[in-house]
């Protein structure tokens, strides 16, 4: 793999912190700003809105900016809204800025991952896919955590600047590695690209990608709770759980970044059935401390393994669309994270107690799981991806 491609692993890593690490700040923001936890979960899902909305949008607005220019922009506005929101008293306010912040990272993600896929052979996106997704999950081993241990010794801002600081190797990193220009030759058409995206082959997979994210953030946004409440650990817990989980990404998107290439059909059918056994399962025995923190590590695996085969299923069918495709496909992982916490906070909200956006992810996934078996043919009926599907 192109050393570009870390480089741009590595920004990632610090905006993926950034997205993740409210999930062991909430209970100490919602203190310090006087809200309530599930209002406090609504900056994960503001969050994710800005990521949907971003995405498309600035793909669109970027078409024909050099990659390294875009890149630097969306990342310059991503330290300084952190800044913003590390100083701020106003719960609007860092509202707000997590909107901003997500819009640039969206941006940065979708002009990434199109950057990328441009940098490997056309059989190789999965393992590009998987790189890149490496610094999102190295964000919930490392920087989640670190940003939770930095948050219970000296407040939920001191994480928000770390995060600032960390961009900033980062942005020195692609002004050095990324090429200046662009190298797609001709001049690419929105409309093009956009008559791609409505094929159905590319539409499954983004609506199956939304909803395992959607289960996927439907539990961790609450993870701190689900540990300290219900498995009855103490505080000091949560960072070594976020950590777990974070492992366990890392683990399952390494494995899934060859096989997502080579043998997509059974990564996608067993690993979707054993994430809606696992989340079923860490419902059902959160009350063991055991259990809640094998689970944490088994389905960060597995939710990451599907997850990040799935991007990659999005991009192989939308290879006649090499920049909006990126921008669709991280569009609709966030329309999972916004639905996701919003889903959650609303059951803890109805007193159905801290298990329940484990019962929620159940349904996510079973619904993600009946689409996948009716649309078995749709999801793999690329010339792209035949090869693949004899593998398979």
């Amino acid at each position: 793999m192109p050393l570009a491609l870390y480089v741009l692993a590595l920004a990632v890593f610090a905006q993926g912190t950034s997205e993740f690490m409210l999930s062991g700040l909430v209970p100490d923001l919602a203190r310090d700003l006087g809200v309530s936890v599930s209002a406090a979960g609504a900056l994960t899902s503001a969050f994710a809105a800005g990521m949907i909305a971003g995405a498309p949008l600035m793909a669109v607005a970027g078409l024909r900016w050099p990659r390294r220019r875009a890149l630097t922009a969306f990342l310059v506005v991503f330290v300084l809204v952190h800044v913003v929101g590390a100083v701020t008293d106003d719960f609007g306010v860092l509202l707000v800025t997590r909107v901003l912040a997500a819009v640039a990272n969206a941006g940065f993600l979708a002009v990434g991952l199109a950057a990328a896929v441009a940098m490997v052979p056309q059989d190789a996106k999965g393992r590009a896919t998987s790189v890149l997704l490496g610094g999102v999950t190295l964000a919930c081993v490392a920087g989640v955590p670190g940003g939770a241990v930095l948050g219970q010794a000296f407040g939920w801002r001191a994480a928000f600047w770390a995060v600032a600081l960390a961009c900033l190797p980062a942005l020195y990193a692609v002004l050095r590695r990324i090429p200046a220009t662009s190298e797609e030759g001709a001049p690419r058409s929105v409309r093009g690209e956009a008559r791609v995206l409505r094929e159905a082959r590319v539409v499954v997979v983004l609506v199956l990608a939304a909803l395992v994210n959607a289960a996927t953030f439907c539990v961790f946004t609450y993870l701190a709770p689900l540990v300290t409440e219900v498995a009855g650990l103490a505080e000091g817990w949560v960072p070594a759980v976020l950590a777990l989980f974070g492992l366990g990404s890392f683990a399952g998107v390494s494995v899934a970044g060859r096989l997502s290439d080579t043998r997509p059909a059974p990564l996608l059918a067993g690993g979707g059935i054993a994430l809606l056994a696992g989340w079923a399962l860490l419902a059902a025995t959160a009350g063991s401390p055991v259990a809640a923190v094998l689970l944490a590590f088994v389905q960060g695996a597995l939710a990451f393994a599907v997850g990040s085969a799935l991007i990659a299923r999005a991009l192989y069918a939308a290879s006649g669309a090499p920049s909006l495709g990126g921008s669709f496909a991280t569009a609709a992982l966030n329309v999972g994270a916004a639905v996701g916490p919003a889903l959650g906070g609303l059951a803890l909200a109805a007193g159905l107690g801290h298990r329940s956006p484990a019962w929620a992810a159940v349904v996510l996934v079973a619904t993600a799981l009946l689409i996948g078996i009716l649309a078995r043919r749709t999801l793999f009926t690329s010339a792209d991806d035949q090869s693949s599907d004899l593998r398979a």
